[in-house]
């Protein structure tokens, strides 16, 4: 997952609105968006070379989502161990607490290459990077996630923010919400050469990982657009799109369901 746009607790209409990009290799074996049959409550999709998630929701309310942190200089971290999949699979398959779950997390962080993640429900909130500053709450607003801290200024990522604020703002139902996100998360506009960050990988992949959808080769780029709305009645949205190399779309699953627990939606 390589952009996370979000809406927490800013509309007493929509508590909890998600819209995200995941950029991965075609080639990495995938399942789409559905409940589990090991988990039946976790409705996600699956990495299924290592059984993790990179975003997800249960029935009951709980959110768990990560991105890779891109460090392309020669002394950053580089491969370890354990899957970042197993970061949101693990909040949403156990029953800690999320300042809790991160807590744990925290303590074996060099296990995992570069990250941030999200773990919560629609009371409360918190994120974690294995470049950051330990775990930290999430305040109510409009935020955006890419491949660095939690609302790192680059341009991606103040676009989304800006133009999140602008659909939560216009009043659209849940259906036209919807699309507005779908067409957001499918800009392929790149910023200018001197607007974008400096990550070690070099302009020219600078500018190739720029855009909210890459969509640049057959071997990597954006795999799927997901798009969560969670409304003041407990009631999700969660629909996902998929795409194949060079930005061919592939497919839609769609899922509206009902959280179980009702208190979480308080706005």
């Amino acid at each position: 997952m390589c952009l996370i746009l979000f809406a927490f607790k800013t509309s007493s209409r929509y508590p909890l609105v998600v819209a995200a990009n995941r950029d991965e290799s075609y080639a990495r074996p995938t399942a789409a968006a559905a409940f589990w049959g090991d988990h039946p409550d976790i409705y996600a999709g699956r990495d299924l070379d290592m059984g993790g998630t990179w975003m997800g929701l249960t029935r009951g309310g709980r959110f768990a989502a990560v991105t890779n942190f891109r460090d392309g200089y020669p002394n950053g971290r580089g491969a370890a161990p354990r899957s970042r999949g197993d970061l949101a699979g693990g909040f949403l398959t156990g029953d800690l607490d999320a300042r809790s779950y991160l807590d744990s997390v925290a303590t074996r962080q060099k296990e995992y290459s570069g990250f941030s993640t999200l773990a919560g429900d629609l009371d409360a909130l918190w994120y974690l990077s294995n470049y950051g500053n330990g775990v930290q709450n999430v305040t109510p607003g409009v935020h955006g996630l890419s491949n660095h801290l939690l609302d790192t200024p680059w341009p991606k990522v103040v676009a989304g923010r800006a133009e999140l604020t602008a659909l939560l703002d216009s009043g659209a139902n849940t259906t036209t919400l919807a699309e507005k996100l779908f067409d957001m998360l499918a800009d392929r506009s790149v910023a200018p050469a001197n607007q974008l960050p400096d990550t070690g990988v070099g302009i020219v992949r600078e500018k190739q990982l720029g855009p909210k959808f890459i969509a640049r080769d057959d071997r990597y780029g954006t795999r799927a657009s997901t798009v969560i709305i969670v409304d003041h009645n407990g009631e999700v949205t969660y629909a996902e799109r998929s795409f194949g190399g060079h930005g061919v779309f592939h497919g839609e699953v769609a899922r509206r369901f009902s959280l179980t627990r009702q208190a979480a939606v308080t706005a």
